[in-house]
């Protein structure tokens, strides 16, 4: 059904696999305009409760496609741009939790789609960086953004200025993933954080995912009021009687996702 995609769902966790390796999963119009399309559908399944991506082969995704960008006009590099920032917003708005699996390279564009992600859990092996600044431009979906509201202003511009590359263990002291493992494990300790997730009251889930996200755009009292407001919400669902008749019991909650 893709070209450049992979996706499949097992046991209520969606795998969405960039499946360009002999490029490094590089981004370029056609991969955009897939994600796209694939992360409309995702919105509207609520068979998916997590969302997993990765990359296939050995990098995560090495950037944007250079090769395609290189003789781009600045009004084509605006519209490549508005494209990247339209998919990242539809991944960072997905209303499923998501989990950047970072398996190798997380560099301009590849590091883009994985900050747009909820979680990062990186293999050892990860590099990451914004390597834009060393091709004459900046990086153009939303690095410059999110970067700083991850990982603090002098961290980020350390990382955009220079244009430098870091490993797996620096980025976790900089808070950029928060998760390191054996590359072999990668791919567990995912799913076990899914699982862990998919344990939960899954309105309740996405409602504090969507406080979060939302908020984050708020002045604080605004990103209050609209807390007060989600968290009374939750008392409109069966899981929250269910929630808080088991913890009265001392049972296990059976959540229905209603």
């Amino acid at each position: 059904m893709y070209e450049n995609l992979l996706w499949e769902i097992k046991e209520g966790i969606g795998y969405l696999t960039l499946n360009r390796p002999q490029s490094l999963n590089a981004l370029n119009n056609a991969v955009l305009q897939e994600l796209s399309g694939l992360l409309d559908e995702i919105a509207e399944n609520n068979e998916v409760e997590v969302v997993v991506v990765t990359g296939a082969g050995k990098a995560f995704i090495a950037g944007a496609d250079i090769k395609e960008m290189a003789e781009k006009t600045a009004l084509e590099a605006r519209e490549f741009s508005a494209l990247g920032h339209e998919v990242m917003l539809k991944l960072e708005n997905l209303p499923q939790p998501t989990i950047a699996a970072v398996n190798g390279y997380a560099l301009g564009g590849g590091l883009e789609l994985a900050m747009a992600c909820d979680m990062r859990v990186a293999s050892k092996k990860a590099k990451f960086g914004q390597p834009e600044v060393g091709l004459g431009v900046i990086p153009g979906f939303g690095g410059t953004q999110r970067l700083p509201r991850l990982i603090g202003k002098a961290f980020a511009s350390e990382m955009l200025y220079t244009g430098g590359m870091y490993d797996a263990e620096q980025a976790y002291q900089m808070g950029l993933v928060n998760r390191v493992v054996e590359p072999e494990e990668l791919m567990d300790s995912v799913e076990e954080l899914a699982r862990q997730i998919m344990s939960k009251g899954k309105i309740a889930v996405q409602l504090a995912k969507s406080a979060v996200v939302n908020g984050l755009d708020m002045d604080l009292d605004s990103a209050l009021a609209y807390e007060k407001e989600i968290f009374a919400l939750c008392f409109a669902t069966e899981d929250q009687k269910e929630g808080m008749r088991a913890f009265i019991n001392k049972e296990k909650p059976q959540f229905k996702g209603k």
